[in-house]
């Protein structure tokens, strides 16, 4: 049987066999698995960098959002204080206009007032007028003769109340 020839070179073959698993464990313990194994140290250190990077910018995206919302609040109340103020202003403006108009019309009002007094005066001044000489007329035709102007004047004024 040919197999178990092969008994005879069995020593050999685990000799050469001890041979290249040492061969091939020195050169995995001496090269490969270093290479490996700095490989990985170095992945995990550029993972760790990455994730320090990462937080910072984190806390600088935090701080330029705090900056962010700090400075639009203020602007905000900045804003909103001007437009209490400009409303201020322009109450004040408005109210010393009004104030102005109304004076102005306080005076119109009152010359037109007194120049309404003064037509009325007037106007009464003529119907007294106009009243005794219709009074006459009127008289006049009733009775057929001429009354006394005296008479006439003294009933008119009666009749208007002293107005005349």
């Amino acid at each position: 049987m040919p197999q178990l020839e092969q008994i005879s070179t069995y020593a050999s073959q685990i000799f050469w066999l001890a041979i290249t698993f040492g061969a091939m464990f020195l050169v995995m313990w001496k090269i490969a698995v270093p290479k490996i194994a700095d490989t990985l140290e170095a992945r995990q250190r550029r993972l760790e960098d990455n994730l320090k990077k990462a937080e910072d910018l984190k806390r600088e995206a935090e701080a330029t959002l705090a900056a962010y919302d700090k400075a639009l609040a203020d602007a905000r109340a900045e804003a909103h204080a001007d437009i209490l103020r400009i409303q201020a202003e322009l109450k004040a403006a408005a109210d010393a206009e009004e104030a102005d108009l109304t004076a102005k019309l306080d005076a119109k009002l009152d010359a037109s007032e007194k120049a309404i007094a003064a037509e009325v005066s007037k106007a009464m001044g003529n119907v007294r007028g106009i009243a005794v000489d219709v009074a006459t007329a009127a008289l006049e035709k009733l009775t057929g003769e001429q009354p006394a102007q005296a008479t006439v004047e003294k009933a008119v004024d009666a009749a208007l109340g002293g107005r005349g």
